[in-house]
């Protein structure tokens, strides 16, 4: 396909991407949820953003510019699919987790026959036969970058398809240089001394850290830190994807941070949100993102040591889904752990959505900035070619995504963007459709956020701007609305050719929300 620069480009100064190609920094956090820092992503702060320690976000966040309404999918590789495609997920049809070769990750329905969705995950244009099986093909975004001159970097968790196939090895899917990342979508262990665990989650090519008391979130910066020397060193622009497996389970101790969630005598600090003192699995969690925030310090430290470098690098800042709220959380589960969004990690609600996203682009940004835009992960594809200033170029699939440059050149102004999610999936048992758990189909537009759940054929509809924790249920005061959202969300994902799940009774697809609501009374 061929994409035009935009007049907003134009804002660019004079050095501007017409002479001097920028370097990109895409800062990537696994399963943070969108107040588990100091930074507020909502229009207050909470008690909840007092327990962290989070300094270097809060630095970004003054340098740079805070997206308060940034959204992703609810879990991991939907969501790492969209950013390297600029699919929408019902489109690439990577709509859950993956791992084995063939493989579901679904969890069982009582009353759904669940689609055959693309378990093999994204795949490169030299891919062969046996990974294009269930799998979707193109062209991914770092061989683009690649392609135009830029030396492409892969560090951290990657997570774009099934172990075996072409897309689970970075270097196959256009990064010049991969350092730990695969088909695994957790670490096994942060911990060198067990050097980085054990089986499928072992995290591969850090053996010269075993032994050396080097916690994975370190281990991985001081990779980054060199490549980029060497990107310096060689004189090329360079797109450094830092994908961390933080702040993923499992809760490994980090002892450099551990201490500053617990008091003098060991014990967990006293919680103001919680009301209670931190258990130790939270005392691990907090500690795991201040490690990640060290790391994004590390980074900025460096940029700052190289002033001419840092005076052309885009630095973003994005989480590839909510954060966990089930049972390996401290508090009262989809209530405590994202407040004051409900849900998490898996959900359909806000919780398993909403993400914190900044971003730092000297020359364009203006410090302390908030932009109320509304975006997807799928816009990242083309923003980060659009910041690249790479205009055309062709890709086997179509681009779902759009660009959010011109936001970024003027935050204040609001652009309408509608978002679509699909997750026609079972992600953990014992799934509560009262938390936004089970397959479903979402439509955010406006201020209105509506789902559609396939296994009841059920509705949830709420405004998210008047309550953000999706508490007050308007599917019945509003039917007209929820007819129109219902009907514009079928038409979107028709037009992705979206799979559908069929029902265990008969055999027959389930009826797609826009014909639930139309005999609605």
């Amino acid at each position: 396909m061929r994409l035009s620069i935009t007049s907003a480009l134009a804002l660019v100064s004079a050095t501007s991407l017409a002479q001097e190609r920028p370097n990109i920094i895409l800062f990537l956090v696994d399963d943070m949820g969108w107040q588990e820092t100091t930074v507020p992503f909502w229009e207050q702060a909470t008690p909840l953003n007092q327990r962290y320690r989070t300094p270097n976000m809060q630095r970004l966040a003054e340098r740079g510019v805070r997206f308060t309404n940034a959204y992703a999918c609810a879990v991991s590789s939907p969501s790492r699919c969209s950013l390297l495609s600029g699919m929408n997920a019902a489109r690439h049809r990577v709509t859950n987790w993956t791992l084995h070769y063939d493989q579901t990750t679904d969890d069982e329905s009582a009353n759904l026959i669940l689609p055959q969705w693309n378990v093999n995950g994204l795949q490169p244009p030299s891919a062969s036969a046996h990974d294009l099986h269930r799998s979707t093909q193109v062209t991914p975004l770092p061989q683009i970058l690649h392609d135009h001159g830029y030396r492409t970097i892969h560090v951290g968790k990657a997570h774009f398809a099934a172990e075996g196939t072409a897309g689970a090895d970075p270097l196959r899917m256009g990064f010049d240089v991969n350092i730990a990342g695969g088909a695994n979508g957790a670490p096994a262990s942060y911990l060198s001394e067990r050097e980085f665990g054990q089986g499928r989650f072992h995290v591969n090519g850090l053996e010269h850290y075993y032994g050396t008391s080097t916690f994975l979130t370190e281990a991985l910066t001081i990779e980054a830190l060199q490549q980029l020397q060497q990107s310096i060193s060689r004189e090329q622009p360079f797109f450094l994807y830092m994908s961390h497996y933080a702040i993923h389970v499992p809760y490994d101790a980090d002892p450099r941070f551990t201490p500053n969630y617990c008091d003098s005598t060991g014990q967990g600090i006293l919680d103001a949100q919680l009301g209670q003192r931190l258990n130790q699995q939270e005392i691990n969690h907090a500690a795991l993102i201040e490690g990640m925030d060290k790391s994004l310090g590390d980074i900025m430290d460096f940029l700052d040591q190289h002033p001419q470098v840092a005076r052309n690098t885009i630095l973003i800042f994005m989480s590839d889904n909510g954060g966990q709220s089930v049972s390996v959380r401290q508090g009262r589960p989809n209530i405590d752990q994202n407040f004051p969004a409900r849900g998490g990690k898996g959900s359909a609600l806000e919780g398993g959505i909403h993400e914190p996203m900044m971003v730092l682009w000297p020359g364009v940004t203006r410090g302390g900035g908030v932009c109320r835009q509304r975006l997807i992960i799928e816009d990242f594809f083309p923003t980060l070619l659009h910041m690249a200033g790479i205009h055309d170029y062709k890709t086997l699939q179509p681009i779902d995504g759009k660009s959010f440059v011109p936001a970024l050149c003027h935050p204040r102004r609001q652009r309408e963007r509608t978002l679509i999610f699909h997750y026609p999936n079972i992600w953990v048992e014992a799934y509560e459709q009262a938390n936004g758990f089970g397959a479903y189909s979402a439509i955010m537009k406006g201020d209105y956020h509506l789902i559609y759940y396939w296994e009841s054929q059920q509705f949830q509809l709420y405004d998210r701007r008047r309550d953000i924790a999706e508490v007050h249920d308007l599917s019945a005061q509003r039917p007209r609305l929820l007819r129109r959202l219902a009907c514009e969300l079928t038409d979107s994902l028709i037009s992705y050719n979206a799979q559908r799940p069929c029902l265990k009774a008969d055999g027959l697809p389930v009826p797609w929300p826009g014909e639930v609501a139309s005999s609605m009374k």
